[in-house]
């Protein structure tokens, strides 16, 4: 089962909070998922989805809320390996007055565009609604990934109402047009967890916060694991231009003119080429600090440059630094 499937699922079984939760939720379910067509038979309206959780949804709500009656054909596609569910609720008794009170039609029989607001006068309501939609048209990435989270609706005026709900429980989102519909989405991880929690889904908020925890450690564990490849990578190009720089003293004739102190550098980078200044100070004796250390190598580079400039002049004078 995928991650959307199980927070579909999950949101499938709340429980209402007031008596008019649960219209809110089939409202939801109906503008997400819906489609109303006419007919010499009257109107007719019907859902298809793949997801279970929808199809449970959609008739339980029907039967307790509405009391009107629902068909059921449920199919398996050979070509994807899913059941297709097809829910519908033809033309019967109840059914226009209905359709009004979900907020699907006006009192004068006209499409209603956005989110029907006689819905949603308390919060609780509201929060229902946004379980509605989740249920019905809402996509959650497995937070192993990315996280995203998003609600396709079919017009912008619904997926502005969508998201105006959402503000309302401190969850900011986005609208976003597409060619034929316009989709709600979530990209802040604090925010995805915000809204599944207000919605009811806590257990998939659990999923989320141990995944956001793992992608934590593992990003901790790549910085430094980086941070130390990048210090090594420094290191050896230092600890290589070290060794270049004393061969430049040497082909100068100079290395054996070196105070005591600068010899016994030399001796001790050429024989540990590969360590830094700091691993290089414990080979020392007595031990030497990386700042001692570096210190005769700015001394050295100074006397390659006035060697190679042809100002060397006399050897320079001998004693311990």
């Amino acid at each position: 089962m995928s991650f959307t499937a199980e927070v579909r699922d999950e949101l499938s079984r709340c429980e209402p909070t007031c008596e008019y939760c649960d219209l809110a939720t089939l409202a939801a379910v109906v503008r997400v998922a819906g489609t109303l067509s006419l007919s010499g038979a009257g109107r007719r309206l019907t859902i298809a989805t793949e997801t279970g959780a929808v199809a449970r949804t959609m008739i339980g709500l029907t039967h307790k809320v509405l009391g009107l009656k629902t068909e059921l054909t449920a199919r398996r596609s050979v070509l994807h390996k899913v059941r297709n569910y097809l829910i519908a609720l033809p033309q019967q008794p109840g059914l226009d007055k209905a359709l009004v009170l979900l907020g699907v039609l006006d009192r004068h029989g006209a499409l209603v565009a956005g989110v029907p607001r006689h819905l949603l006068a308390r919060p609780c309501c509201r929060i229902s609604y946004l379980r509605g939609a989740l249920i019905a048209g809402g996509f959650v990435a497995d937070p192993r990934g990315d996280f995203h989270l998003e609600v396709a609706v079919a017009t912008d005026e619904l997926a502005q109402g969508i998201a105006d709900l959402m503000a309302d429980a401190g969850v900011t989102a986005r609208v976003n047009r597409r060619r034929n519909a316009s989709a709600v989405y979530l990209k802040s991880a604090d925010d995805i967890v915000r809204l599944l929690e207000a919605a009811g889904a806590h257990r998939s908020v659990q999923d989320i916060r141990q995944a956001r925890a793992m992608k934590s450690v593992k990003n901790e564990v790549n910085r430094k694991v980086n941070a130390e490849l990048a210090n090594s990578a420094r290191s050896a190009g230092a600890a290589q231009h070290q060794v270049e720089l004393i061969e430049r003293i040497e082909a100068l004739g100079l290395l054996d003119e070196l105070p005591e102190a600068l010899r016994s550098f030399c001796e001790l980078r050429l024989a540990h080429p590969d360590l830094s200044l700091r691993d290089l100070g414990e080979l020392a004796d007595p031990p030497l600090s990386k700042s001692a250390l570096y210190h005769r190598v700015l001394r050295l580079e100074k006397i390659a440059r006035a060697g190679e400039s042809g100002r060397a002049g006399a050897p320079p004078a001998r004693s311990d630094a």
